[in-house]
């Protein structure tokens, strides 16, 4: 027994710590808390046709074993990284003569679903439809986009969310003190700021975590004094230092602040650094990317309208490409911000425009501007008089009123005279003098 104790320890810890029930998985308390959906169906092994998307080390092959180690089905496990149409062939023909025999379902797991091409999933579909497998498989990769239509519309989609730190903490410690699975025997410590650092740069990913305690464990052997994993061995592990950036701390706010400040002070240089400064940190890019969107359109908004295109292009290029590139995007899009002419016109005209909702309430709508869909509603005059614009010279037609009467002279949106906004200040001026 002791021979095959040895040999379990030469797999990779993250491997040797993967949970073995439910009760074991850190996180997706949303998908597998007591009570929830997908623990009911897997507790009674009535697990249907089902999708597990996320992001890398959140768990959908660790949920795929888990269905593997309860089910009574018989269970296959292919990659579709390294199996194509001829394996899927051979996983067919045994279950369908499974079925035939009464012998029970099969259960077929594809691992990186997404890989597989059109084709490939065209040939599994018709055996998902009759029921000849349940499909599980697991992406990274957004279903919508990777997985056909037909395949789509026959399986549940379960979304797996980033492992947050607290939960990758309780997992490491764990680890350091399981003695059958884990570091348990070697009788290690880590202190808090090390812990704390594993926590942060494994970025919800649980696998990261275990392989970076994996690498300071070793570390560790060798260091003085012995047996404690410190802030030093871990950022030796992973050849990175830690920075003061809490990414739920004080320090979070104020660098995310310093950098959308620098942007409409008209600063590049600030701004990429701040931008800088929290991706070394371990911040989420999409969130930067989703706070430059935001300042696109309050902060630049008309002055630039081509703003809020570069913002979302600069999202969804991150999206796709990812790290270790997808900064490059981040930066432009920081430089580009930061160089537009800015007004925040636009939102201080919703600002005002709910004000005057807050204090007037719903004011009736000019009878001309609403829709004559019934006879009932033409008989009150709805639509009466409108005046369609593209029948008047210069498509626009003067002193047409469109806001309600109590409002009628009410300006909301006073454009800058800066960038593109001056263009629609003279067009404003000619509508309304």
């Amino acid at each position: 027994m002791e021979g095959l104790f040895e040999n379990s320890l030469k797999k990779p810890l993250a491997e040797r710590m993967r949970p073995k029930t439910l009760e074991e998985v850190v996180g997706q308390k949303h998908l597998i808390g007591r009570g929830s959906p997908l623990s009911t169906l897997i507790e009674t092994d009535t697990v249907p046709s089902i999708i597990f998307w996320g992001p890398p080390g959140t768990g959908k092959t660790t949920l795929a074993k888990i269905v593997a180690g309860t089910t009574k089905a018989t269970f296959h496990h292919l990659s579709a990284v390294l199996s194509g149409v001829g394996d899927l062939r051979d996983i067919i023909k045994q279950s369908r003569h499974k079925r035939a025999l009464g012998e029970g379902n099969s259960i077929l797991f594809v691992d990186e679903i997404h890989r597989w091409n059109k084709a490939q999933q065209d040939a599994l579909l018709p055996h998902v439809e009759d029921g000849t497998i349940t499909l599980i498989g697991s992406t990274t990769e957004n279903p919508s986009f990777e997985i056909i239509s037909p395949l789509l519309s026959r399986t549940k989609i379960y979304v797996l969310e980033h492992i947050d730190a607290d939960d990758i903490k309780k997992l490491v410690l764990r680890t350091i003190s399981d003695s059958e699975r884990g570091l348990g025997r070697e009788k290690i410590s880590i202190d808090a700021e090390a812990l704390n650092f594993i926590a942060a740069s494994a970025d919800g990913d649980a696998r990261r975590a275990l392989n970076t305690l994996e690498i300071a464990s070793d570390l560790c052997r060798r260091s003085k004094p012995k047996f404690k994993i410190t802030l030093k061995i871990v950022e030796d592990a992973i050849q990175k230092k830690s920075l003061l950036y809490d990414k739920k701390g004080e320090e979070h706010y104020n660098v995310i602040s310093a950098f959308i400040k620098s942007m409409r002070g008209g600063d590049p240089d600030a701004a990429v650094y701040y931008l800088a400064r929290m991706l070394h940190a371990g911040e989420d890019p999409l969130f930067v990317a989703r706070r430059m969107v935001i300042f696109a359109s309050e902060d630049v908004s008309n002055a630039d309208p081509h703003a809020i295109q570069m913002a979302i292009a600069c999202m969804n290029s991150y999206d796709f490409i990812g790290m270790p590139e997808g900064w490059i995007p981040l930066a432009q899009c920081a430089t580009y911000l930061a160089t537009a002419p800015k007004s925040n016109a636009s939102y201080l005209s919703y600002k005002s425009a709910l004000s005057d909702i807050e204090e007037r309430g719903t004011l009736p709508t000019p009878k001309h501007l609403r829709g004559a869909t019934t006879k009932l509603m033409r008989e009150l005059d709805y639509g009466k008089d409108y005046k369609y614009v593209h029948d008047f010279s210069g498509h626009h037609v003067k002193d047409e009123q469109y806001l309600p009467d109590a409002l009628k002279d009410r300006r909301y949106y006073k454009p800058t005279e800066h960038g593109y906004e001056k263009i629609i200040s003279e067009r404003l001026r000619k509508w309304k003098p």
